[in-house]
């Protein structure tokens, strides 16, 4: 296996997580889904899986935000989030296998970017805001605990962090301009 090796620059994701930037520059979008996945893969040395499942899910998180700010969405994009949501996530087999673990965390995960979601939209955001919509690296961070244990959890999770690239400066940013 490949040390989980703390590195907290080795993931430049920043402006890829706003959709406005997503939109203006897909491209740019669609680098930051690859960085993303060769550090889950290379950096934190994840079954393939564990893997299909985590981008599955950021996939899934990016279409459905794109829905909720009403972005436009071509019809290939929404052909594949919905085979992503309703076929090829719920049958991955890292998804299967730890499903006890993975749903309850989801779940707080999505109520949190609710809540986030909410504050935004009444033109409150502020740190804990910022805080709570990146809940999808704490879903990387259990799935690296599932796979590797909690000692190697613990050792990744910096570098688990410097995954998320959008800055408060940035994301505050955002809402000054709306």
């Amino acid at each position: 296996m490949t040390s989980l090796a703390q590195n907290t620059d080795f993931c430049d994701n920043a402006g890829a997580e706003t959709s406005a930037h997503q939109q203006a520059h897909p491209a740019i979008g669609e680098r930051m889904r690859e960085i993303l996945e060769m550090n889950l893969k290379s950096s934190f040395d994840l079954p393939d899986a564990a893997v299909a499942w985590l981008i599955g899910m950021w996939d899934a998180i990016q279409f459905l935000d794109d829905v909720a700010d009403g972005d436009t969405i071509s019809r290939p994009a929404q052909d594949r989030a919905f085979n992503q949501l309703l076929v090829a996530m719920p049958a991955n087999p890292f998804f299967a296998a730890n499903a006890g673990t993975l749903l309850p965390v989801v779940a707080v995960q999505l109520l949190k970017w609710q809540a986030s979601d909410t504050v935004e939209r009444a033109g409150n955001a502020d740190a804990k805001s910022y805080m709570w919509r990146a809940g999808y690296y704490d879903l990387v961070l259990l799935v690296i605990q599932i796979c590797h244990g909690y000692e190697k959890a613990l050792f990744a999770a910096p570098s688990v962090m410097s995954l998320y690239g959008e800055t408060l400066a940035d994301y505050l940013g955002e809402f000054e301009h709306a």
